[in-house]
């Protein structure tokens, strides 16, 4: 089973439909896609998914505003929205938790953190990191663009906290594993560059709990490209400025 999870850039604009050919070269089983609108370019990256074998969609875009980031979870399997009192109740459209029926079923909760300047962050980031403590609802991940990492491993010049930081080991210390390091621990790895300096910060990740974390196999960022293959520096920016994270999951373990 492989989960990838993509920060797209302003609802895809002239680009969801290389969006939407990237992500089927990337043979997800679900998606969870950040910056998805209501706007047409949106509306049809969800209709060539679906058409793609991702039929099963939860939106939290709104046509009345549809220029406002929201997300995109779409799946093979039926999805159906788990709502909790301690959620980031204030920022609906930016999360979105989802009970997958799989194979084996899970539950994905998506996310797109806002930033500091905006003082909604870290509400939001104590709201999840509540609900990953008190988490009782088996197998599940959280995945998305944080716009949080740790301070140096994540970052090439400073510009995460504390409590940003402090965020991130919470959920480790809640049992929710980062599944990139699960796998790569100390290594660098970059998901995001600042547009005017070009420094680069790991700021897309995924939170695997510990019922789900005997299926992790794999995890790894990869930038995608126009016509597929590797992406270098000059090309990594071509269809949005986030590299996606891809997970796979055993799908014969329970």
């Amino acid at each position: 089973m492989r989960i990838v999870s993509w920060n797209i850039r302003a609802g895809g604009g002239s680009r969801a439909a290389a969006i939407a050919d990237q992500l089927e070269r990337w043979t997800p089983d679900i998606v969870a896609l950040s910056e998805f609108r209501a706007t047409p370019p949106s509306v049809d990256l969800a209709r060539l998914l679906a058409g793609r074998g991702l039929g099963h969609q939860l939106c939290t875009a709104s046509p009345g505003f549809p220029r406002v980031n929201a997300l995109l979870v779409a799946s093979r399997w039926p999805l159906t929205r788990v709502r909790l009192r301690s959620a980031p109740a204030a920022e609906a459209g930016r999360w979105l938790l989802a009970h997958v029926a799989g194979p084996h079923a899970l539950t994905l909760g998506a996310m797109h953190v806002p930033n500091r300047v905006t003082g909604r962050k870290f509400p939001f980031l104590d709201a999840v990191l509540g609900m990953a403590h008190t988490w009782r609802r088996g197998p599940a991940l959280l995945v998305g663009d944080t716009n949080s990492g740790l301070i140096d491993l994540d970052e090439e010049v400073p510009a995460f906290n504390a409590e940003e930081d402090g965020w991130i080991r919470g959920l480790e210390a809640a049992g929710w594993a980062d599944a990139f390091r699960f796998f790569k621990a100390g290594e660098r790895a970059y998901t995001w560059y600042s547009p005017n300096g070009g420094n680069g910060f790991r700021i897309d990740q995924a939170f695997v709990n510990r019922a789900l974390q005997p299926r992790l196999r794999a995890a790894w960022h990869e930038w995608g490209t126009p016509t597929g293959g590797r992406a270098d520096r000059a090309r990594r920016h071509a269809l949005s400025d986030h590299a996606a994270l891809l997970v796979d999951l055993d799908p014969h373990l329970a």
